[in-house]
């Protein structure tokens, strides 16, 4: 960790550990998603065969992601589980090929300890897990294997996430639960500075859940942990803009995008890394 890091709580600087290393010094990153399944809300069944699925991915990285974040399960609203060994089937070729190809970080995008197991042995250099944690299995692995964790906030499950999300203090409670499970993560032994937490945005929220978290980001930056978000093609965007087709929510997107860049993020989660990388450079320059 650098010293301008013990300043700003791991927020800016240069993150490095054994396996990979993210620059924050001129601010928020991309991360790339790369969805290898065949019904993920936006771009399910598009990158299911393993060499288009490389293919997709050694594109965005050379188009300026910072991170590539493989996942090999989808967690829309109304999925069901998907079992360890096809998760590990869809995902491991990718991420195998993948990293011996560029030094870009691969992140796996799962909560199963065996998958995640299985990608930091074939190359990955990162934990994206939705459930915060929830099984001490993943906190031991991501200590013991000394890679960065990302956090989320999810109300439910992703069968019934979206099930009349509720909350008393939306901005408290997404707060404190993610606040509980990054000291969980620092209890394991992983630093805070490899500690990213993200607000969930469309795991158990509503538009206007989303919209709040999105209004309040800062109390999030202000915990001094890297914050993430994955605004990404997200339905609530849709119901803004009356786009039902997730593809044509890049605009949306992009705006959500340059206000997470103003409001502090470190990392945005995306679909369309080009793009979205334009937007990025310029809200930093404004920032």
């Amino acid at each position: 960790m650098t010293d301008q890091d013990s300043k700003r709580g791991g927020g800016s600087g240069v993150l490095i550990w054994p396996t990979g290393r993210l620059d924050f010094s001129a601010g928020c990153l991309v991360m790339g998603i790369l969805n290898v399944t065949p019904d993920s809300f936006s771009d399910g069944g598009q990158f299911l065969d393993a060499g288009r699925a490389v293919e997709h991915g050694l594109a965005m990285a050379s188009k300026g992601a910072a991170i590539v974040d493989v996942g090999a399960e989808s967690t829309r609203p109304g999925s069901s589980p998907v079992p360890s060994d096809e998760q590990i089937r869809r995902a491991i070729p990718v991420i195998k090929a993948m990293a011996g190809q560029v030094k870009t970080p691969i992140s796996i995008d799962t909560h199963d300890v065996q998958v995640a197991q299985a990608a930091l042995d074939a190359g990955a250099s990162m934990v994206n897990d939705i459930t915060a944690l929830a099984d001490d299995r993943m906190a031991r692995l991501a200590a013991k294997s000394q890679v960065p964790v990302v956090l989320m906030h999810m109300q439910g499950t992703p069968a019934t996430m979206q099930t009349k999300p509720t909350y008393g203090d939306l901005v408290g409670e997404v707060l404190a639960f993610l606040l509980e499970r990054a000291a969980k993560a620092q209890a394991a032994g992983i630093p805070k500075e490899r500690v990213f937490i993200d607000p969930g945005i469309g795991f158990g929220k509503t538009t206007e859940h989303n919209l709040a978290l999105l209004r309040d980001l800062n109390r999030f930056v202000a915990t001094g942990y890297r914050v993430l978000v994955g605004p990404s093609r997200k339905r609530f965007i849709g119901q803004i803009t009356g786009r039902d087709n997730p593809a044509d929510r890049v605009f949306g997107t992009a705006t959500v995008v340059a206000l997470c860049v103003a409001a502090g993020a470190s990392v945005v989660r995306v679909h369309d890394v080009a793009a979205m990388i334009d937007v990025v450079k310029v809200a930093r320059a404004i920032r």
